[in-house]
């Protein structure tokens, strides 16, 4: 294909995914990163689309969420990487609120791998099944109606029976962490979900890929100032973790693991 047809390509993808990373585009193009990297840049000028670290999103309108198999099979390393260092993070013993999402079940098959005792609540299906039977594990799956799209459970019933339980930790997943639009997401009532989970934790720790960042969404769930942790596969010297860091918020970054010696 011609170099038109080429980014017409590009464009049609981040549109039809949402987000995609330059490494896939440049592994469905066989071209090289830097092409790639060039090609998006023409097409940020042109409003088609917008540059994120390590990839690009739809400006289509931030409500619109990815389906959850795209985002789960999109960074799916890193997003197991990123689980590792959320695990690290807790202690047996810690009642642990799980949220939603591809990352924080990558979070959930993380605590089963690692066999660590923990009393985990959460409102997604997914992730309780995951740890259903892990050692050590006690499980409440938190009732409400449930997003057949997503397997997680919303609304206000939700809301209640997680102010009911005095959590340690919540292990958030996000669609976006900026500055101006705080820590957001794409979907209004798992936003709110989200919400009360802050609520009922002493800390947060808020997990997400490099993607997230600089990314805005549909709706703000709350200021960098409230989280705790951000752990993250994003350099260190990022401008969202730079602004994490002055808003009090301790930046957990990870790095690509090596590829195991044959």
């Amino acid at each position: 294909m011609d170099v038109n047809e080429r980014r017409q390509f590009i464009a049609d993808q981040v549109s039809s995914r949402g987000e995609i990373e330059f490494s896939s585009l440049a592994e469905l193009l066989g071209l090289s990163g830097m092409t790639i990297r060039r090609d998006v840049e023409i097409l940020e000028g042109q409003g088609l689309l917008r540059r994120v670290v390590g990839g690009a999103i739809s400006v289509k309108g931030t409500s619109a969420e990815p389906p959850f198999a795209s985002r789960a099979s999109a960074a799916a390393e890193e997003k197991e990487h990123i689980a590792d260092a959320v695990v690290d993070l807790l202690t047996p013993g810690e009642t642990v609120l799980l949220d939603s999402g591809s990352t924080v079940l990558s979070v959930a098959r993380a605590i089963r791998k690692r066999e660590i005792g923990l009393t985990v609540i959460t409102p997604s299906a997914l992730a309780g099944l995951e740890l259903s039977d892990a050692p050590g594990v006690t499980v409440f799956l938190i009732g409400g109606l449930l997003r057949p799209s997503e397997l997680s459970l919303i609304g206000p019933d939700t809301i209640e029976a997680i102010s009911r339980f005095n959590c340690d930790t919540f292990v958030m997943g996000v669609a976006g962490i900026d500055s101006r639009g705080g820590v957001s997401d794409y979907h209004y009532e798992e936003a709110h979900v989200k919400a009360a989970g802050i609520k009922s934790a002493t800390r947060v720790i808020v997990a997400a890929d490099q993607t997230k960042l600089g990314r805005t969404s549909l709706v703000k769930i709350v200021e960098f100032s409230e989280i705790s942790i951000l752990v993250t596969d994003a350099r260190q010297d990022h401008p969202v973790l730079r602004e994490a860091r002055q808003a009090g918020v301790e930046v957990v970054t990870i790095s690509p693991r090596e590829p195991a010696k044959k």
